[in-house]
């Protein structure tokens, strides 16, 4: 299964369903610059997320660090964390497996609280760069292409197959030897910048000052700023911007709409500053995007 978008809620939660018929996980392929935004923006989820790139390479943000993650090697990303996706040179064609598992299915209930839940709330352990040479992240690698497969193939049982591997993966990863971690302080801020996120999502179509997003962490202005910069790398305000113009590609995809109706509808003011931000963003301008949106619709008929 190859999924080109997904859907995010406003605190950038991933609304995608992680299960297959029976099991609580999902595993697919994604082809990072096929997706809408030309990568996977900025989200969270509460599943573990296993990644093996299979060609080219992939520069993943996880929470405030940046990874790059290349051909034949992984990640694992830990539950709750923020995370984004693009391709390391915007031409590679980096394509990935993605493995999201629900927690509470990795081990039996008995073993959930002695060997899963400390791991997912270490404070220390937002990500695992999965390295072929490092033995137990090997056999990760391993079993992510195993549970891929069996998916694709379907044979019977084979969620017992899946059930195995899944115990075999969470066995190597703890046995890596990390010791854990949990700072309150830690946990507080990741708890911030969410509320923060949450807050502009919600209200990024209307009037935003620096304050209303300080406000909403409960931090000063210069704080704020602080949490976008060493997280996002950018400001608040610009990470506003750049969250209207995302917004802004699905309504300019929509036949009946015009430019100054989406630039106003995502909370912009000015048609023309819409426009330079735009062309800033995505090396066009809107009217452009979309006039090449729609003649690549499948719903359109392009024969003559």
């Amino acid at each position: 299964m190859q999924i080109k978008d997904f859907m995010i809620d406003q605190s950038l939660k991933e609304l995608t369903e992680h299960r297959t018929v029976v099991l609580p996980i999902a595993c697919y392929e994604t082809t990072i610059n096929e997706n809408i935004h030309g990568y996977i923006p900025l989200h969270w989820h509460d599943e573990l997320q296993f990644v093996l790139v299979r060609k080219g390479e992939a520069s993943f943000q996880i929470n405030e660090d940046k990874i790059t993650v290349r051909e034949g090697e992984g990640l694992f990303i830990n539950s709750g964390c923020l995370h984004m996706a693009k391709d390391k040179n915007n031409n590679s064609g980096c394509v990935y497996i993605c493995l999201n598992v629900s927690p509470s299915f990795v081990l039996s209930q008995e073993l959930y609280t002695t060997f899963v839940n400390p791991y997912i709330q270490a404070t220390n352990i937002s990500y695992l760069h999965l390295v072929s040479k490092e033995f137990w992240a090997n056999n990760i690698l391993d079993s992510i292409m195993k549970v891929n497969q069996l998916i694709i193939e379907n044979q019977p049982y084979f969620e017992i197959d899946i059930s195995i591997h899944l115990t075999l993966i969470w066995k190597n990863l703890i046995m890596n030897g990390v010791q854990l971690e949990h700072e309150q302080k830690e946990m507080l801020k990741n708890k911030r910048m969410k509320q923060m996120l949450n807050w502009l999502h919600t209200h990024y179509a209307e009037k935003i000052l620096l304050d209303d997003i300080a406000r909403a962490g409960g931090l000063s202005r210069s704080e704020c700023c602080r949490y976008f910069k060493r997280i996002l790398k950018k400001t608040p305000l610009n990470y506003l911007t750049d969250y209207r113009i995302q917004k802004s590609l699905l309504l300019l995809q929509q036949p009946e709409s015009n430019v100054t109706d989406v630039a106003y509808q995502v909370g912009f003011n000015s048609t023309s500053y819409f426009i330079d931000k735009f062309r800033k963003s995505m090396n066009m301008t809107p009217l452009v995007y979309k006039k090449y949106k729609n003649s690549h619709s499948p719903f359109v008929n392009n024969s003559t």
